[in-house]
């Protein structure tokens, strides 16, 4: 049973980082941490070299893994340690999907083709349309708004009527 707990604790904690993400995405990168966000929507060819300020959310997230990773390990509040496992599991989620596949940083895989995955680029797309941080939209990685699942064309056209 315990263990049923744990799987538990980290899948919940895994589906509630999308939300934190999200959340973090819209109110803190494009708010008051848009100046370390700005240059992940610049065009490549305006950046240089590999890194951007924007890797910088990477210790962010990281920060409050580590912490429940030691907290779940030093105290009898274990578990606290599968609230950091679903963190990590998020982030490598979130690395892969983003980093990876939509952005291209490393050429790991590229010719994902399903609804769900071109969705994912559609909503990424239009997000990074915007090279500001005011009237941002799509602002999670995957949970998506269902007219991404359409083609970019059909857009307007269903959401008029």
């Amino acid at each position: 049973m315990q263990v049923l707990i744990y799987i538990g604790i980290t899948l919940l904690t895994i589906l509630g980082m999308e939300f934190v993400a999200w959340t973090a995405h819209k109110y803190l990168m494009h708010g008051w941490l848009w100046i370390w966000h700005e240059d992940h929507h610049k065009p490549h060819h305006e950046k240089h070299g590999f890194f951007e300020k924007n890797d910088l959310f990477f210790l962010v997230f990281a920060i409050p893994s580590a912490i429940s990773y030691i907290v779940g390990l030093a105290t009898p509040q274990r578990w606290l340690l599968f609230v950091g496992i679903g963190i990590s599991i998020y982030g490598l989620i979130y690395f892969l999907i983003h980093d990876v596949y939509i952005h291209q940083r490393f050429k790991w895989f590229r010719q994902l083709d399903s609804k769900y995955s071109r969705a994912i680029l559609r909503a990424h797309g239009d997000h990074h349309s915007k090279t500001y941080k005011e009237d941002g939209e799509s602002f999670g990685l995957l949970i998506v708004h269902p007219k991404y699942f359409r083609k970019r064309s059909e857009w307007k056209v269903k959401s008029e009527k």
